[in-house]
């Protein structure tokens, strides 16, 4: 090829290049995200290069120290007003750093943090691998495995990969209530769910119920992400833009008009059918009503520490996408997705609390609970006011360490066969072991919203806001549905202080310096939110205003 054809090509392709920008990215602004997948990198790490025995209290740390830097990185970015009047899209679009963000961020980094010590504590049934290799031992049998094997398993380290899964998944949740473009959110929601999947099939000593639990849930998160996608074609095609402020654009009139834009934007079939689709994609992942199946099933047949953090963490996380779409990407057509959230969060509601009285199995009853509360925090979501952001937020927070202190209470009563959740056998249990069970009392009455608890503040909060944005027959509907909640939490109650022991009941482990500081924490701020929860609330009320 001759000089000058060389120099005719580079002369029509220079145009073309200079067409595309050159990428610039924040990194101190990313950096809550960054460092939590630097400290999820180094824990596959330390898994594939150091000894069994030594890696245990490496990932414990390398886990610890990765969030606690996070949330200082948080703390640094609030305190130079990136979580107010600095707020930006950052990463080109794609996240977004403001109130909301970094304080849902905050929230999932304090419960990752305290969800380490019930992970930490080896519940995920090691005990069993142990059990099984003494049986051998005492058989006189063969016991298969190398020495430095049989005395790992003896003391508890087979199941140190849960950390770094516990950290991708911590670090797609980040993700996902900041992003600020479709294909990131469903990116980030793709990968904070992969390592859950993970994590609920690692439960060995009820290895089918486990397994069949990760299956459910695998295949209907990937039914809700599959609607998701499609959800994101269909906004696409109608806006010729993923970016939330394009798209906002689009439907408020305000982009520039082309062709193209005025062929799609001239029926609103795309628009309203990709909504609906992207909605259901976030509420599956909430748990609300009727995209809900899968929540009990896996609630109970998750490892107890994995389901704990899965049901606080994950609902701030959705709950944080779904109010950064309506409130930033739709308030325009509030008109449309307000009567449909109605309806869903009515049922929700009612479905939850009605359901949960006729449960047996602990982990069951806390899974529709779980439900109910969906419902609750879609009232504030409803109410699209500044007041409904702010309580949202103050809900989320109160309740995920409600969740996480009643699941690591679950992991302490156990028998024969492993943690006992039947309820018939936590009869009399107040009298076995009191502080146990007035311990597991508090959370009780903090999800049945009793005064002088968190739980009581949140629903008050969400409640006054949805009053207030005129969802007054929702409000009722929430407040009959709480009183339905408030009867199988104090059966429960009634059930551990008055009923006689059994013989054959369940013992209650002393529980490890690691589960003792998890359920402390839980109390602490149960109690802390109840009492004087006004600091947090003004917290909350400066951090619910969205960039757009």
């Amino acid at each position: 090829m001759s000089a000058s054809s060389v120099h005719s090509l580079w002369t029509t392709a220079a145009p073309v290049a200079d067409k595309f920008p050159t990428p610039h990215i924040e990194y101190a602004q990313l950096s809550p995200v960054l460092i939590v997948f630097a400290a999820a990198a180094l824990g596959v790490l330390v898994e594939a290069f150091l000894p069994r025995r030594s890696r245990y209290t490496a990932q414990v740390g390398v886990a610890a120290v990765g969030l606690a830097a996070a949330f200082a990185a948080i703390v640094a970015l609030a305190d130079k007003g990136y979580g107010t009047t600095k707020a930006h899209i950052a990463a080109m679009g794609a996240v977004a750093v403001d109130g909301p963000a970094l304080f849902l961020q905050g929230t999932i980094l304090l419960v990752g943090f305290v969800a380490i010590f019930t992970f930490a504590e080896r519940r995920l049934d090691q005990r069993a691998h142990g059990n099984r290799v003494d049986s051998f031992a005492a058989q006189g049998s063969a016991v298969p495995g190398s020495d430095q094997e049989k005395a790992a398993v003896r003391a508890g380290f087979t199941s140190t990969e849960v950390f770094p899964l516990l950290m991708f998944a911590v670090g797609g949740m980040l993700v996902f209530p900041a992003a600020n473009d479709l294909l990131t959110l469903f990116v980030a929601l793709e990968v904070f769910s992969l390592p859950l999947y993970i994590l609920c099939a690692l439960a060995r000593r009820n290895r089918l119920m486990s397994q069949e639990a990760a299956v459910k849930y695998f295949l209907l998160g990937a039914f809700s992400s599959a609607f998701l996608l499609f959800g994101i074609a269909l906004l696409y095609g109608y806006a010729g833009t993923v970016s939330y402020s394009g798209i906002s654009a689009v439907i408020d009139g305000t982009a520039p008009m082309n062709p193209a834009l005025a062929s799609t934007t001239g029926n609103d079939a795309l628009l309203l059918i990709g909504l609906a689709m992207v909605t259901m994609g976030l509420l599956f992942k909430v748990g609300a009503v009727p995209f809900h199946m899968w929540t009990p099933d896996v609630y109970q047949g998750a490892p107890t520490p994995v389901t704990g953090f899965m049901a606080s963490a994950t609902k701030v996380a959705a709950f944080g996408a779904l109010l950064r779409l309506l409130y930033v990407v739709l308030p325009g057509m509030r008109w449309d997705w307000r009567p449909v959230m109605w309806g869903v969060a009515i049922i929700t509601m009612l479905a939850g609390a009605v359901i949960a009285v006729t449960q047996t199995d602990v982990k069951r009853l806390l899974a529709y609970s779980s439900i109910a509360h969906a419902g609750f925090i879609l009232a504030g979501v409803i109410a699209t006011t500044p007041d409904g952001i702010s309580s949202v937020l103050f809900y989320l927070a109160a309740y995920s360490f409600v969740t996480l202190g009643a699941f690591a209470v679950v992991t302490l009563v156990r028998d024969a066969g492993g943690e006992a959740t039947h309820l018939s056998r936590w009869a009399g249990l107040g009298r076995r072991s009191p502080l146990v069970a007035a311990v597991f009392a508090v959370f009780l009455l903090a999800f049945a919203g009793i005064p002088l608890t968190s739980g009581f503040a949140g629903k008050f909060a969400v409640f006054k806001a949805a009053a207030g944005g005129g969802a007054m027959p929702l409000v009722i509907v929430g407040v009959i549905s709480s009183a339905i909640a408030a009867f199988f939490y104090i059966r429960v109650i009634v059930l551990m202080f008055f009923s006689e022991p059994k013989a054959d009941g369940p013992t209650v482990a002393v529980p490890s310096v690691m589960t003792s500081t998890a359920i402390a924490v839980g109390v602490a701020v149960t109690l802390v939110l109840g009492l004087a929860p006004q600091y947090f609330l003004d917290l909350a009320d400066k951090a619910g205003v969205f960039v757009r």
